[in-house]
């Protein structure tokens, strides 16, 4: 896309960041309506205006500039596509930034549209949000190539806002501009990859299966073991939930080969978890807990992944009657909890430890409250069936053992009720 065609979008940026009004900008060079009419390619204005409207924002319009925007702006979007060192990604933004301030480069747009994965990798989602408002006036002017990076940023957002039918609505639209660009075959793995993680958050086990096989095909071919690894992880689960263990194992298993190759002890330990799930899916806790046990002291990994280990750890050993255990787990869970920093994102591990906390110190009025006033209902807002089950169940034999039957009873159905929706693949 050319210069031209861009330059009212860009004038348009500019007076927006610089927060100057149309007023301000127009006055002494076009009429207000002129200026609105260039901003929103309606009309193609002089170079002369254009040099004018330029000079008022203090933008160079030569293009001498142009090949270092653009090598800088490839880097840049490597490094998001690989979410490499965060201080030097925005480093290299601010570096770019000052560039596209004073030069109209061609890399303007595609820079702008980037800026939406910038903010999600930085976890400042309000920004994404404004930067997607600011850019959806222009969206119409966006070629194929702007169309595929803006669809696929929207739904990066929409994922990580929680909003999964959403983001599928926008990787598939992304999904449809592939066939008319020269794509890089890492990037439609990559596309396809996270096709695979958001069926699998939406349940639709088979389509996460078709997808994550795609996108290993892909990566197998590249030798890019960790993706591999990544890929092998949903594969894995997808196969537990269908029950075919043995796949399930499999594909784990390489997963975890894969991750000590690359000596990657997050994904090491992310593996680790979902066999531990899986084998306490199967009722083997002796396994589970082994998988587990792996996570909990590893300091290199993520006090999250610790996190979630020790509260799956705690509800294994608690099924299995070894309450003492059961006690020192919770123990390291509350350590931990005390260390996080912002519990939000993780409250169910919070909710699953004072749960059994609760149970195991006998204080049944706090566990019957905390259950079913704060923990189920969080559950039902994230959709996630599979815990209800579980907890609802625990919640409504601890009203058995108290002969509250009605009380047992309603939950009992809430397992239920639950258990049909994880039933539906």
């Amino acid at each position: 896309m050319g210069i031209l065609i861009e330059i009212g979008s860009f004038i348009k940026l500019q007076r927006t960041k610089q927060e100057m009004t149309l007023g301000e900008l127009s006055e002494g060079i076009v009429s207000v309506s002129y200026l609105s009419k260039i901003e929103n390619q309606k009309t193609q204005a002089s170079p002369e205006i254009i040099q004018l409207l330029c000079n008022r924002l203090g933008i160079e319009v030569d293009n001498n500039q142009e090949e270092a925007i653009k090598e800088k702006c490839q880097q840049w979007y490597s490094m998001l596509f690989e979410v490499s060192d965060k201080d030097e990604v925005i480093a290299t933004y601010k570096e770019i930034q000052e560039m596209m301030d004073k030069n109209l480069s061609d890399s303007l747009m595609m820079f702008e549209i980037h800026k939406i994965r910038y903010y999600l990798i930085l976890g400042e989602y309000d920004e994404a949000l404004k930067k997607i408002n600011e850019l959806s006036e222009i969206s119409g002017t966006f070629d194929n190539l702007q169309q595929y990076y803006w669809f696929k940023f929207r739904g990066n957002y929409n994922s990580s806002s929680g909003n999964q039918n959403q983001a599928m609505y926008y990787y598939k639209l992304a999904e449809e501009r592939i066939s008319r660009l020269e794509i890089e075959e890492n990037e439609i793995a990559d596309l396809q990859y996270i096709i695979a993680i958001t069926q699998s958050k939406l349940r639709n086990t088979l389509e996460a299966i078709d997808y994550a096989n795609k996108s290993l095909n892909i990566f197998m071919k590249q030798y890019n073991f960790i993706r591999c690894a990544q890929c092998h992880n949903v594969l894995g689960i997808s196969y537990r939930r269908i029950k075919l263990y043995d796949k399930a194992i499999k594909n784990f298993n390489l997963a975890l080969h894969l991750g000590k190759l690359d000596k990657n002890k997050q994904l090491i330990q992310l593996t680790n978890q979902n066999l531990g799930y899986l084998y306490s899916t199967k009722g083997d806790s002796v396994e589970a807990i082994k998988h587990y046990k792996e996570i909990i002291f590893d300091c290199e990994v993520d006090i999250v992944e610790r996190l979630a280990s020790v509260s799956s750890l705690v509800r294994e050993y608690y099924n299995i009657k070894n309450y003492q255990e059961a006690r020192n787990s919770i123990k390291y869970g509350l350590k931990l909890i005390e260390e996080v920093q912002d519990m939000e994102p993780y409250k169910i591990f919070y909710y699953v430890i004072y749960t059994y906390n609760y149970l195991l110190s006998e204080k049944f009025d706090k566990f019957e409250t905390l259950v079913a006033k704060e923990f189920i209902p969080y559950l039902k807002l994230h959709k996630d069936y599979a815990s209800i089950v579980i907890y609802a169940e625990l919640l409504a034999k601890h009203y058995e053992k108290l002969f509250k039957y009605k009380d047992a009873a309603k939950y009992y159905k809430e397992a239920n009720f639950a258990y049909e929706q994880i039933s539906n693949i």
